[in-house]
């Protein structure tokens, strides 16, 4: 798949939509990640034709969606554009058959319908279903359903708007695989979520957004190994971010901690912050001399100020204690299984360090 989109929107008097990006689909599916009102549903329904930009340009595989200029703005019947709803939006009147079916032409016999849903109803585990209408399924059977009337019109496109919302955990998580598995060889989808976990899972490429702007683009491998940008950190899962002063070549102060920390990159110009994910401390023991492990750098004793459990991870809120009174917070979590229970010191690899540039 290739797409290009280039479009702005005025959404409010203080909000204007302004996405730009292009995609080739060789990493698989675009995740587009983002908090919640930043914009993102809202791309996906103008690729859709559902909502209309102010201006610009939609094109997928060559093909112009939406041309302000030309003045062309196909409809979302036309398009070969398939949008599934965070709410899946199955027509609760119809049966599940009937919901697959809904899409094809009129023109087809109805037997010719039932046969092209059935391998549909097969692949997608909703056998004996066919009668059953939306009230009467499950939340994963709805989704199912919804993915199957979308997939049998044959769109070049799939957008997946916050699938998986409306699940519980454990329905999530399985969902989630069984979508892996049915996109597998799909590199025409594009998943819009919150979530780092869902995109990190499923989407190959990543589209970081924020205030209806593109903050940056990338395997989602590598944005998460060096996101760049402080808020693309942020959206990436990273807890513990603090303004520096550059100290030296490779030498930094992390100011809201008080703690000076040796980088493994050289401290680029432009560099203003410094990142450490919550599960890159390492716990340093002291020998029977009372020293800390030999080499060790990046060395912080730890103040706790609280301890939580969840059900498989401890998370430990401290601040450094090597400061009088202590400053800004810093998370640090590590699995149940470890028992680090008494550690008074981590160590912060150099290499773990993320060097942020202030996000535009």
């Amino acid at each position: 798949m290739s797409i290009r989109v280039s479009f702005r929107k005025r959404l409010s008097r203080s909000f204007t939509l302004e996405m730009e990006f292009e995609n080739s689909g060789d990493g698989g599916c675009l995740g587009i990640l983002g908090a919640s009102g930043c914009g993102k549903s809202m791309t996906l329904k103008c690729i859709a034709g559902i909502e209309t930009p102010d201006e610009g340009h939609i094109s997928i595989n060559g093909r112009v969606l939406f041309d302000s200029a030309k003045k062309i703005n196909l409809r979302p019947q036309v398009r070969r554009v398939g949008y599934l709803f965070q709410n899946y939006a199955l027509f609760p009147r119809m049966t599940v058959l009937e919901n697959i079916t809904a899409g094809l032409s009129g023109r087809e016999r109805a037997a010719d319908k039932r046969r092209k849903a059935q391998g549909w109803i097969e692949q997608f585990g909703l056998t004996g279903l066919e009668d059953r209408r939306p009230a009467r399924l499950s939340g994963g059977q709805q989704q199912r359903a919804a993915l199957a009337r979308m997939l049998i019109t044959g769109p070049e496109a799939v957008l997946l708007d916050e699938p998986f919302s409306a699940l519980d955990t454990n329905l999530r998580e399985f969902m989630q695989i069984r979508m892996l598995e049915l996109l597998e060889n799909r590199s025409d989808t594009i998943l819009v979520t919150h979530s780092r976990d869902e995109v990190f899972r499923i989407c190959g490429e990543l589209l970081t957004v924020d205030g209806g702007r593109v903050l940056k683009k990338g395997p989602t491998g590598e944005l998460f190994r060096n996101p760049g940008l402080v808020e693309v950190a942020r959206l990436t899962g990273c807890k513990n971010i603090s303004p520096i002063r550059r100290v030296g070549e490779r030498e930094i102060e992390a100011l809201d901690w008080g703690l000076n920390l040796r980088t493994a990159a050289a401290v680029e110009d432009g560099v203003t912050h410094v990142g450490i994910r919550a599960h890159d401390f390492v716990p340093v023991f002291t020998g029977a001399a009372g020293n800390a492990a030999a080499g060790a750098v990046n060395l912080v004793r730890i103040r706790p100020l609280s301890h939580s459990s969840e059900p498989f991870e401890e998370v430990v809120i401290f601040s450094n204690a090597g400061v009088p009174g202590g400053r800004g917070s810093l998370w640090w979590k590590y699995s149940t299984y470890l028992h680090y229970h008494d550690v008074e010191q981590l160590c912060i690899p150099p290499e773990s360090l993320l060097l942020l540039r202030q996000s535009p």
